[in-house]
């Protein structure tokens, strides 16, 4: 197939980039660099089936040629982005969303929605399965991002409607790996980085906190079952085993051997709104697509 990946030098989207040329497929990345990395591209330099497009998809986009799927990864993703960029979240969650929508409709082509876990908020219900319709703060400093992907999620569905574009919609719980950004404010990395360091892992509050971590292989493989797949609803793809923040903090001190101590310290303002507990259920995947992770936290 030929597959327009937008975001495609972003952490997930470069994953995503490298099992479709695996399996052969022809892939056009379109990313203003804005947050994604060249150097998550450049071990693709020679290869003749990726072509990089550098360019903003809030703008008119380009003549690009006609695709088979066209997959909308294009959103910065970090915490720090929600208060660094919040209003270039929203623009390319609505104007860069509907546009990626009318390019694939013009192409008779598979549009694949990378939504996210933020859609249910703090949840009330536990675990999150895709009819839970959520419980979220619309003006708290994380909704320019929770808010970006919900509009964008009911923007898919109403195209869908009306001109029968054929939608997929994947909600990705938090996934970790290589190639995320060191720096970017996102938990394992942080304290990753920390450990190495030998400073103090950050936990905020009694870190009781719960997260599920899916490592990038499991979730590519996931968003690439969905690319394949005729269904249009929302599905979950994360991992469904449960951690504390604490005692992630605790695995990294372990496996990196670090003479590190946790330090709790208070939420940042910006952080106000962090869900108390996050884990997906994944029946759906696993009834639909007969996916479901197998990289264990430590093995990740």
């Amino acid at each position: 197939m030929r597959i327009l990946v937008a975001g495609g030098g972003g952490f997930v989207g470069s994953h995503l980039t490298d099992r479709l040329l695996d399996r052969g497929d022809e892939v056009v990345v379109l990313d203003n660099f804005s947050t994604g990395r060249r150097s998550n591209l450049d071990h693709l330099a020679s290869t003749a089936q990726v072509e990089v497009v550098e360019h903003d998809v809030t703008e008119r986009l380009p003549d690009l040629g006609s695709f088979d799927v066209v997959a909308n990864l294009a959103s910065p993703a970090s915490p720090d982005d929600f208060a660094r960029i919040p209003l270039a979240i929203l623009e390319v969650g609505s104007t860069g969303t509907r546009r990626l929508l009318d390019l694939a409709l013009a192409c008779d082509a598979r549009f694949l929605q990378a939504s996210t876990s933020e859609v249910y908020g703090d949840p009330e219900v536990h675990p999150q399965h895709e009819d839970y319709v959520g419980h979220v703060d619309p003006i708290g400093p994380r909704s320019c991002y929770d808010e970006a992907k919900r509009f964008g999620e009911a923007l898919v569905m109403a195209h869908a409607r009306v001109h029968g574009t054929r939608v997929g919609i994947a909600r990705i719980f938090n996934t970790y790996g290589e190639r995320m950004a060191p720096a970017d404010g996102r938990v394992v990395n942080t304290f990753i980085v920390q450990a190495l360091r030998g400073e103090p892992l950050t936990v905020h509050g009694d870190g009781s906190q719960t997260r599920s971590f899916c490592h990038v292989s499991d979730l590519v493989a996931g968003l690439t079952a969905l690319l394949d797949h005729s269904t249009n609803g929302p599905v979950n793809l994360g991992n469904p085993d449960e951690f504390t923040v604490r005692t992630l903090a605790e695995i990294v001190i372990e496996m990196t051997g670090s003479t590190s101590r946790i330090d709790s310290i208070p939420m940042p303002e910006e952080r106000t709104g962090d869900p108390a507990q996050r884990r997906p259920d994944i029946s759906r995947a696993r009834d639909l697509l007969g996916w479901s992770p197998t990289v264990s936290v430590r093995d990740g």
